[in-house]
Formats: C-alpha cells, structure tokens, sequence
C-alpha cells in the first residue's frame, strides 16, 4: 500500500474529526456561539441560504450573539427562522439588529449535553474504526493476491492502527474540551 492509500485514509479520518467539530459546535453550551446559527437557512430570493451569509454576527458579550443583515427587509425571515429552529432560543428584533441571548444553563442541562457530547464522540470512534477496518481488509485481500507479502501487511497493519491511534486521541481530546466549556459556569 503505497503513500497515496495512507493519504486517503487520513482523509476519512480528518474528515470524521471535521465532522465531529461540525456536530460540537452546534450544541449550545453556557456562551454564545454563532456555529448555533450554521444550519439555519432562510429563503433569500428563492435560494435557502444560511444567516452567516447574509449578515454580519458578533459576540458583543459571552451570551449575547448580534444578526445584523445587510438588507433590512431579511429582519422578520431571519427572526422567523431562528423561531422554527431547534436551537430553543426567542430572537429579539428592534428593527435594526437580531439579538440572541443565551440564558445560563441549569446543572442539569449541563449534564445533558455533555452526555450528547459524548455520543458524538462516540460515533466518531465507530467511524474511525470502520475506516480501520476497511483498510485492513482491503490490505489482506492485495496480500491474497500477492501484491505484497505477510510482512508488509504486518507494517501496513502497524501504521493504519497508529493513525487510528492518533484520530481516536483527537476525538477524546475534543469532546474532552467541549465538556469542559459546557460544564464550565
């Protein structure tokens, strides 16, 4: 197995931590996060186009996120948006900016998004280790066929375990760090 396989299988891996991040980001710890606002669309003259490209967001204090569209009349489809959205936070308009203030969390909702944290993590594991062992099988069958010989698939083996190794230690050490941020008070 050439470089080139190596390269592909980082990338499902990098990918699987990309998609891992994605999936943190838009859980809703105790401060404001504009990756909340990632997945929510709204019609922009017949196209659903997310909020951060139809605006500027900030993070005037560690609760608070400011929607400034760049067109004012997006105000209400915005504000409508976000109210459909699942992220369980009422928008306030005052007819120039959106504002979003996230309340503290209560110990118990704490606990319940580190548990979904770490489901995300979780999956992501399952994830690497499906990438591991398509690339193991797919190394056993090149030694069937005698493309390579029982040691290099020893020394192959030896390397996609390592770069699980090191994926399944980014995932940990993300979803580590997310808990700790939602734990945070």
């Amino acid at each position: 197995m050439g470089k080139e396989a190596y390269k592909g299988i980082e990338e499902k891996m990098k990918k699987t931590i990309g998609v891992l991040k994605d999936e943190l980001g838009g859980l809703r710890a105790g401060r404001a996060n504009p990756a909340v606002l990632d997945k929510i669309t709204i019609d922009y003259y017949g196209t659903a186009t997310p909020i951060n490209q139809l605006g500027n967001i900030s993070v005037p204090e560690a609760r608070v996120i400011v929607i400034q569209p760049w067109e004012s009349q997006l105000l209400k489809e915005i504000e409508k948006s976000i109210q459909k959205s699942d992220i369980g936070i009422n928008p306030s308009n005052d007819g120039k900016v959106i504002r979003l203030v996230f309340p503290s969390l209560t110990e118990e909702r704490r606990k319940e998004l580190t548990k979904v944290a770490k489901k995300y993590g979780e999956d992501s594991k399952v994830a690497l280790r499906s990438i591991r062992r398509d690339a193991i099988e797919t190394s056993k069958s090149q030694k069937k066929s005698g493309e390579i010989t029982e040691d290099d698939l020893k020394d192959i083996e030896k390397d996609i375990q390592n770069l699980t190794d090191k994926y399944m230690g980014e995932v940990d050490k993300t979803v580590d760090g997310k808990c700790k941020e939602i734990l945070e008070v």
